[in-house]
């Protein structure tokens, strides 16, 4: 059966536009419900019904395709070699070498290239291609440039039971990871279900920890070692030493003895730039420096007792609440106390008192943080109490050479930077970073940020010097990468440095010189009046005898006149 409908329009009627118009609803249709058909269907409550107003598009049209990142290590062997010959084995390969050599084709190779590379050279004599013709320029529109600073990103604490990020530390290899040692540091905190692990983070994966570092009591400090940047040093809360290797997993490889470590929790561990690479140095507040070997960490190797009336006695000891170790001075490193006191040590000194070098004092408060400038190692920095101060080794007897402000919060953390000798930073208890360049603002910082609303407990810049991490309190570590102008070496930027720090030092020996003066004046002055000082009834009976002895010359002269 064929259907079929007609459609007739007239042709006049093609083309027209079409004309609307508003009407009231009709129905055109209405179907009432057959009960009878009830049975074939099941009613479905409660009905969602989906309404697309834009257009619908292809998966492939509107997606990207997602990127499956996987990090993998590359075993690099030395290639080139023929099968038969061993690489490892160099007297196959000198004797491989030598035929090679011998051939005629590697005598015409070496020839032809030879022809090259001087043609190559000759052109770089000729054109220095790497000269920069509008260097001043660039320097004033640097200068110019605001300081500023933005976040990167923020590593959280993957666990409910939020601690403290008490140190940071970068990875050697191009800072591409770092560790962050979690511990809470308030005095008998039994949380439940706090975690004892601190982890290390991949900067292009934030979300989750690389690697966890497991262990049976809170890791106070965490430092990477230079030389292998595989093993990874800490100081527990429980004063125990313990070194991991990431190449194999989150399990530390070895951990020193309770009744030989520390007595108190470890604020300070680093390593030293012996040749195997394995040996190590810590503080802790029970008032001992102790080193170590990490192929024998069941005993320290050697012990130091801080105590400034160098006699060697550990009830006189200070509490060690910080360390600083600059590779540039292999023998000398500064410990900070909780007394407010910084001491110099050596190590090289024959007898344990006299390892106490120098003693510098001027903060009221404990000293959080001591490190040596990384361009003039004799000058340092701490952070204590309400300041930050800048001390030069060779003024041992006098105070620090220069000081900031004394601020409201806490100041709980600094550190120079690693590019710039004027510039450091410091962390503050309101959760302010302060950046300090004493070449263009002595009494202000040259950029104060708002980082968080918690304290910042810890600071750690790259070697770059352009992105710095802080810790917080609530284990919060947000990196902030800052503005060219303050991680950029300018022109004679060095020796200004140099010039001021000398300046100041020699200041700070003018008037410490003035000072010792004006003291010996006094001393010499209470001595002369001690000296001159007479009894009172000595000088009563002198002027008792002087006026009798008048009075009786007086009356022979009357009696002789009469």
């Amino acid at each position: 059966m064929e259907l079929k409908f007609e459609y007739t329009r007239k042709r006049s009627d093609f083309g027209r536009p079409c004309s609307f118009s508003d009407q009231p609803a009709e129905v055109t249709v209405d179907i009432p419900p057959d009960p009878s058909l009830a049975a074939d269907f099941i009613p479905q409550d409660p009905v969602d019904c989906a309404v697309q107003h834009g257009p619908v598009l292809a998966m492939h049209e509107v997606n990207t395709e997602r990127a499956q990142v996987v990090i993998q290590g590359v075993n690099h062997v030395e290639g080139g070699w023929p099968k038969h010959i061993d690489p490892r084995n160099s007297e196959l390969t000198t004797r491989f070498r030598e035929e090679v050599e011998r051939e005629d084709i590697y005598t015409r190779s070496v020839l032809r290239l030879s022809t090259l590379v001087e043609h190559c050279i000759r052109q770089n004599n000729a054109i220095d291609i790497y000269e920069e013709y509008f260097a001043e320029e660039e320097e004033e529109d640097e200068e110019e440039e605001h300081p500023s600073a933005k976040t990167i990103v923020v590593l959280r604490d993957p666990n409910t039971t939020k601690r403290m990020a008490t140190r940071l530390s970068w990875h050697p290899d191009a800072n591409k990871s770092v560790a962050v040692a979690y511990c809470s540091l308030d005095f008998q905190d039994s949380r439940k279900d706090m975690s004892f692990d601190s982890y290390i983070w991949d900067l292009e994966s934030p979300y989750s920890p690389e690697l966890t570092l497991k262990l049976s009591s809170p890791v106070v400090t965490l430092e990477y070692n230079s030389k292998d940047w595989h093993h990874l040093l800490g100081g527990c809360y429980n004063g125990q030493i313990v070194y991991w290797d990431t190449r194999k997993g989150g399990l530390p490889m070895e951990i020193t003895p309770v009744e030989l470590s520390h007595r108190d929790p470890v604020y300070g561990a680093c390593w030293l730039p012996s040749r195997t690479g394995t040996e190590c140095f810590s503080a802790s507040t029970d008032g001992q420096v102790l080193w170590w070997d990490i192929r024998k960490l069941s005993e320290p190797s050697e012990r130091l007792v801080l105590d400034i009336t160098r006699e060697d006695q550990l009830k006189n000891a200070l509490g060690a609440i910080s360390l600083d170790f600059a590779p540039t001075m292999p023998t000398k490193f500064l410990v900070g106390t909780e007394q407010g006191t910084i001491i110099g040590c050596n190590r090289d000194a024959k007898t344990p008192p006299e390892k106490i070098a120098n003693i510098f004092t001027g903060h009221i408060g404990a000293v959080y943080a001591v490190t040596r400038n990384p361009f003039f190692p004799k000058v340092f920095l701490s952070v204590g109490d309400w300041t930050a101060r800048i001390w030069s080794e060779e003024n041992m007897d006098s105070s620090s050479i220069m000081e900031t402000k004394c601020h409201v919060p806490y100041l709980l953390d600094g550190c120079w930077s690693p590019v710039k000798p004027a510039v450091f930073f410091t962390a503050k208890s309101d959760g302010t970073m302060d950046v300090w360049d004493f070449l263009f603002h002595q009494k202000d910082p040259s950029l104060s940020l708002k980082v968080s609303n918690d304290p910042l407990l810890s600071l750690r810049p790259q070697d770059n010097g352009r992105i710095i991490g802080c810790g917080t309190r609530l284990g919060a570590v947000t990196l902030l990468e800052i503005s060219p102008g303050l991680c950029t070496l300018r022109k004679n930027e060095k020796s200004l440095t140099s010039t001021m720090f000398e300046r100041e030092a020699r200041r700070e020996k003018v008037l410490q010189d003035k000072h010792r003066e004006r003291l010996l004046r006094q001393q010499e002055a209470q001595s002369r009046e001690k000296e001159e000082q007479v009894d009172p009834q000595k000088v009563f009976e002198e002027a008792r005898t002087d006026f009798f002895s008048i009075i009786k010359a007086e009356r022979q002269r009357r009696g002789q006149e009469e």
